[in-house]
């Protein structure tokens, strides 16, 4: 494990400035000492972050729960599953997807999927991929509330039990285990006293610094990983950064990613190697939503693949992420930007670091770059708003079975777009669609950024022509373009979208769903809750005076997104 930092004059004194007063105002054992000033002086703030600490324990209190884990998951291979899905959001699914993509699976695991969209293609897609007989289901939810997780339970129940039939009740509980944290949250989910097991974790760990708890460590014992050395990988790392020294991986990160941040440079562009490029999307939702709050923040910029210095403006730092042997590749690009101007940092996995590890680099840098932004990095106030709108849209739809008119600003082919007020104004009556998009990206400033919220089903085949669409955008207007598939970034970077700097310019994309899947016992179907999650993200994002433009990709969306792609060419061109 390793860092080493090629920066310009101009951005060098500031950071090792900064770096050499976080060593002296030992902040690195500070926090290893709960030592809750080093983000607030407020009572309150400091009261709730004391409660948000425990990810520190994490390796050394589960390598206690390793063996008893192991058997366990012995005893699901014996009872006969071979499939294994994790239902959850946020933090509670992307770390058992990184650990499921990363790892190969061992020979006597179990193949784990995760299921976070509502879109009813993905969750269709979803149950035809699996054996229900042989399937077991992780409800992953630190509040036992969340609604899509609450939303995938009722669906799944409701499957099992016409499976195995209505009574006993507990022959469907077989088949569900839970991942959350003790009372109340346990006994808010439905039907949890009839499962399998409930994992509890330690109540003062929030979701996204809970890799190496029960919500990464249950997927990683079905998977056949070897617990012990993903916890001792941890537990190494971990000791490394809370030392008081310059040399420190996660100190010399953090202070310099919320350092360069402030100078302007707060687009952290990921250059993973590809075997761990899987960690870029866990990365992204710790880095958004724990600094993008209070006007500031850090924005991740992740899978976008690398270019020319030429299409970057200058408010990138770029970060790589591999081991020596494996980094030739992006050796003569980075050099290319290093020379050019850019800052970048390198990230060397040696000495046997590995996932296990750079959960805990990232966490503990996350947390000092907070300290560095002034924020406290363990909330997510804008989370909370977007529930709240997308309960208030749902309450309308309940009321009258409809959902607010919408007008579209401009049609072509299969692609409607609809702007926001502002845009509207700028526009003549009769506009053409190339001409919408046009306008709308040049509402970009010099610090903007380019969002692409896909309210999609994700699919390979989708993701790609999307990953196009994120270069297009970057290439042509060399400004940084991020993509997200929602309702899953509502849960991590739509907290810095709301609440970070005032400068992303966002194109939603939604679509219809012709073959929609109901949800027992609730008024909505899975169509409409993710419609109702877009448009109340719709309100967030319009009510802050963000340019926000609405695509809707009609009811085949690939062939929208292709029509899409041509109308951004046109529109760029």
């Amino acid at each position: 494990m390793s860092i080493s930092m090629r920066l310009p004059d101009d951005l060098r004194a500031t950071v090792d400035a900064a770096i050499t007063l976080a060593v002296e105002e030992r902040w690195a054992s500070r926090l290893a000492a709960r030592d809750t000033t080093l983000w607030t002086t407020d009572p309150a703030v400091a009261a709730t972050i004391s409660n948000r600490l425990g990810w520190l324990d994490a390796p050394a209190a589960f390598t206690d729960e390793v063996a008893e884990l192991d058997a366990w998951a012995e005893g699901i291979r014996g009872a006969g599953f071979t499939d294994a899905v994790v239902y959850g959001m946020g933090g509670s699914s992307l770390a058992p997807e990184v650990l499921s993509r990363v790892f190969p699976r061992s020979a006597h695991g179990l193949t784990l999927h995760v299921l976070d969209s509502t879109d009813p293609a993905a969750v269709r897609a979803l149950d035809a991929s699996v054996d229900p007989a042989r399937t077991l289901r992780i409800i992953a939810t630190k509040s036992g509330t969340t609604t899509e997780t609450l939303a995938f339970l009722s669906h799944e129940w409701e499957r099992e039990q016409a499976r195995v039939g209505r009574v006993p009740a507990t022959a469907a509980g077989d088949s569900f285990v839970a991942i959350t944290d003790p009372d109340p949250s346990l006994s808010a989910i439905p039907h949890s006293d009839l499962f399998r097991a409930p994992f509890l974790n330690p109540p003062d760990v929030g979701g996204r610094y809970s890799a190496l708890t029960y919500v990464g460590l249950v997927p990683a014992a079905l998977l056949g990983l070897d617990l012990a050395g993903l916890l001792e990988d941890g537990g190494s790392m971990l000791a490394r950064c809370l030392v008081d020294d310059a040399a420190n991986p996660a100190l010399a990160l953090g202070v310099a990613l919320g350092t360069l941040a402030q100078a302007g440079r707060d687009k952290l562009t990921l250059v993973i190697e590809p075997e761990l490029a899987p960690l870029g999307a866990w990365l992204e939702q710790l880095v958004a939503e724990s600094t993008g709050k209070h006007g500031t923040g850090v924005v991740p910029v992740e899978g976008e693949p690398l270019g020319d210095p030429s299409v970057y403006g200058a408010d990138r730092v770029f970060v790589r992420i591999g081991r020596p042997s494996h980094t030739a590749d992006s050796d003569a690009p980075l050099d290319a930007l290093a020379a050019a101007g850019h800052p970048v940092i390198d990230l060397g996995l040696v000495d046997g670091s590995w996932v296990g590890g750079e959960f805990v680099r990232w966490e503990v840098a996350t947390a000092l770059a907070g300290a560095a932004l002034g924020v406290d990095p363990f909330d997510e106030p804008n989370v909370t708003e977007s529930k709240r709108n997308t309960a208030r849209v749902l309450g309308r739809h309940h009321a009258d079975g409809t959902f607010p008119t919408e007008t579209p600003t401009a049609v072509s082919g299969r692609v409607s777009l609809v702007g926001d007020a502002a845009l509207i104004a700028k526009l003549p009556r009769d506009v053409d669609a190339v001409t919408v998009l046009r306008t709308h990206l040049a509402r970009a400033s010099a610090a903007s950024y380019f969002v692409v919220s896909a309210y999609l089903a994700p699919t390979e085949a989708r993701t790609a022509t999307l990953r196009a669409i994120q270069a297009t955008l970057r290439d042509a207007t060399h400004h940084a373009s991020t993509l997200g598939y929602g309702p899953r970034f509502l849960h991590s970077t739509g907290q810095l979208h709301k609440g970070g700097a005032p400068t992303g310019v966002f194109l939603q994309l939604v679509a219809g769903h012709p073959d929609d899947v109901p949800i027992p016992g609730r008024h909505e179907t899975f169509g409409v809750l993710i419609d109702a999650q877009a448009l109340g993200d719709h309100e967030s994002l319009a009510g802050r005076s963000l340019p926000v433009l609405r695509v809707h990709l009609s009811d085949d969306p690939d062939a929208g997104l292709a029509e899409l792609g041509a109308l951004l060419a046109s529109a760029l061109a």
